[in-house]
């Protein structure tokens, strides 16, 4: 038996936009009386009330709908998700289709080919709006009466109430469905009534045909011929969209515009914090007190600059450092000698490293030291473990099997520009896996380099990294660190030296220029003289102010001894999550060294607990996720006051995990790590 679908349309005469717009007249008919007009022509739906406030200046349009034979239901003029809800219950409806009074265009043939997909497929939701092919002004939601019980008793946020939907939209409760247009994408056209310009284009539009029922398809055709017309009324309604957006936002827009994928770095997107909401960009920034566009401050307890920052952000001493040297000029002809000095300090730092090569970015140097070890070792192919940048000889495993970096980087990463005959160079282990490692080497015995991260997220287990030493040592195989990120977090430079086992190939960067771009390649003699072999050379990496940086930046850790600060800081951090947890009875794992922490919820609603976790720290002042970085000017104070907060969070996330829906709690859709689908 097929499910009969009945149309609910609400519409109110006090719009704050363009107030009585449903009664605003054209060619003698009132936009809502046209818009009933065009849907009563749809085959499919059985009925067509029309859901209005009751309040007294809704009483004129109670008597226009009546004068025109049309059904009226009347509710909570604010709650519009409750107004359905009883004219659905009074009414005995099982599936709704939502139209609003701002959609006088909608076709009723568009309407039907909704209804017969909603009718073949078992879903709570359907819509054309999820994903946008169609103009904002065709809007058709269907939805069942379950469903919409549901989201009554569970939406506890005032903007779930006045727009209905927006709870079905971002929550996974739901089985939904997304209706597209085939052919050509006009999402970015606009057709809806919500202005005194989007009237007079939908005025224009009605007298362009000789009645009233033309279709989707008339006026496209339409379109084609005056796409000036529309193109003005989308430019007026942007601005205006964009005056009460967060300035951080609005550049956001702009940047997705005029910069190929937003901005230069994925961990820095908003929609991994935030979508629509997170600030974006930066005024200034000192300590961990970062200041946005519109002057508002926040308590940076997240990625701290992606980890650049041990020091605090705008440490006086290296900033003061970098400004002298650069008054006497940070480029030159001639070579910096603080490049000298540094690779000096760092050879000390590491006394099994003979030699060092300087680049400005992790990925450039994870890229040097593979260059280096092919050439010594006459092998391509790689075994590796954990993150190492963005380059050919890295994503090329993705090649081979596409979720092979899920683990490693991120979900979705595509591989579009590497070239295909990479494939089968490179092979993903597990750490602490020595086992997997061992059987790979076994099967690949041209393997020549192992490259892995220290520690990240766990502890080596079982005398992994000794047994990756002795295996390596055994194949004649390079061994290579990575510790652009665990560098100087839990000792004065490589975390390897905690416990004792030495690479051949050695990365730091990130914390070692406190925010200044140094990195630096460290190595064994032997190895390191096969640049001689290759070429490997960049005109940045000679500029003077990183190895400045460098310099004073490890002078200050040695004489305060950061290291052991910020690891006795992150442990209490840790020791807090842990106490959270057993508090509100919530599964968590913590990750990662203490200064260096991250948590996971071990639930299926990780992504939307994060998610309500960052939009809720917002509003108190903190940038914050379920990752720390921490530095020196994270004071006790501070956190004090980011766990009194965070325990607040703890508590609703306990009650979800009990049954309660986190989805009603948040207020726009959930943060994500899976690059296929950012924007």
């Amino acid at each position: 038996m097929k499910k009969k679908v009945t149309a609910i349309v609400q519409a109110r005469v006090g719009s704050s936009r363009l107030r009585g717009k449903v009664l605003k007249k054209i060619n003698g008919k009132e936009t809502i009386v046209l818009l009933l007009d065009r849907l009563s022509k749809s085959k499919k739906l059985e009925n067509i009330i029309v859901a209005i406030p009751q309040k007294e200046e809704d009483d004129l349009l109670f008597k226009v709908l009546k004068k025109n034979n049309y059904n009226v239901f009347r509710g909570d003029e604010l709650d519009v998700l409750k107004r359905y809800y009883d004219c659905a219950k009074k009414n005995n409806i099982q599936n709704i289709l939502r139209i609003t009074g701002d959609c006088p265009l909608v076709d009723p043939t568009l309407v039907d080919n909704l209804i017969n997909v909603y009718q073949k497929k078992n879903v709570d939701y359907l819509s054309n709006i999820e994903e946008r092919s169609y103009p904002d002004g065709m809007d058709i939601e269907i939805f069942s009466m379950k469903a919409l019980s549901q989201a009554n008793s569970s939406v506890v946020l005032f903007s779930d109430k006045e727009h209905v939907t927006n709870y079905f939209l971002r929550s996974d409760i739901f089985k939904k469905y997304n209706y597209l247009k085939n052919g050509k994408n006009f999402s970015n056209l606009r057709v809806t009534l919500d202005t005194k310009n989007d009237f007079k284009l939908i005025k224009i539009i009605f007298k362009n045909f000789k009645n009233i029922f033309f279709k989707f398809d008339d006026i496209i055709k339409f379109y084609t011929k005056n796409k000036n017309l529309f193109h003005q009324n989308v430019k007026f309604h942007d601005k205006e969209k964009l005056s009460k957006m967060i300035t951080g936002q609005k550049i956001w827009n702009r940047a997705k515009k005029s910069i190929s994928g937003g901005n230069m770095l994925f961990s820095k997107r908003p929609d991994v914090f935030l979508p629509d909401y997170w600030p974006s960009y930066f005024k200034e920034a000192k300590g961990c007190l970062v200041t946005d566009l519109d002057n508002k401050k926040y308590y940076d307890v997240s990625i701290m600059g992606i980890g650049t920052n041990i020091l605090g952000y705008a440490n006086n001493q290296v900033d003061k450092a970098v400004i002298s040297r650069i008054k006497k000029s940070n480029m030159s002809t001639l070579n910096c000698v603080e490049e000298v000095y540094l690779a000096e300090k760092l050879i000390k730092l590491h006394p099994w490293a003979d030699q060092v090569r300087f680049a400005r970015t992790g990925g450039e140097a994870n890229s040097i030291s593979i260059r280096i070890a092919r050439a010594y070792s006459k092998k391509s192919k790689i075994a590796f473990c954990g993150y190492h940048g963005w380059h050919d000889w890295y994503l090329a495993t993705n090649l081979k099997t596409k979720n092979n970096l899920n683990g490693h980087l991120l979900p979705g990463l595509q591989t579009a520009g590497v070239p295909k005959n990479l494939s089968g160079t490179i092979f993903p282990f597990k750490y602490n896996d020595f086992e997997e490692l061992k059987e790979l080497l076994n099967k690949n015995p041209d393997i020549g380099i192992i490259k892995m991260e220290v520690v990240r997220n766990e502890m080596p287990k079982n005398n992994f990294l000794k047994k990756v030493r002795k295996i390596a040592n055994e194949r004649n195989i390079v061994l290579i660190f990575d510790e652009c990120t665990s560098g100087f977090r839990q000792c004065f430079g490589g975390i390897h030296k905690i416990f004792g086992i030495e690479p051949d190939i050695l990365m730091l960067g990130k914390a070692l220029g406190n925010g200044y771009a140094i990195t630096a390649v460290l190595g064994r003699e032997k190895i390191m003289n096969s640049i001689k072999k290759t070429f490997i050379s960049s005109t940045f990496w000679t500029e003077s102010s990183g190895p400045t940086a460098a310099l004073k930046t490890l002078e200050i850790m040695e004489k305060t001894k950061s290291w052991k600060q910020i690891t006795k800081t992150g442990q209490f951090v840790k020791s807090e999550w842990k106490k959270l947890a057993l508090k509100y009875n919530l599964k968590i794992k913590i990750n990662g060294i203490p200064a260096l922490s991250s948590f996971v919820f071990q639930s299926n609603n990780h992504q939307a607990y994060k998610t309500f976790i960052t939009q809720e720290m917002l509003k108190k002042g903190f940038l914050a996720t379920t990752t720390i970085y921490i530095s020196v000017s994270h004071t006790r104070k501070i956190l004090d006051k980011y766990f009194f907060h965070l325990e607040k969070m703890f508590k609703i996330i306990s009650k979800c995990e009990k049954g309660d829906d986190i989805y009603k709690y948040i207020e726009t859709k959930n943060s994500t790590t899976d690059f296929a689908r950012l924007n």
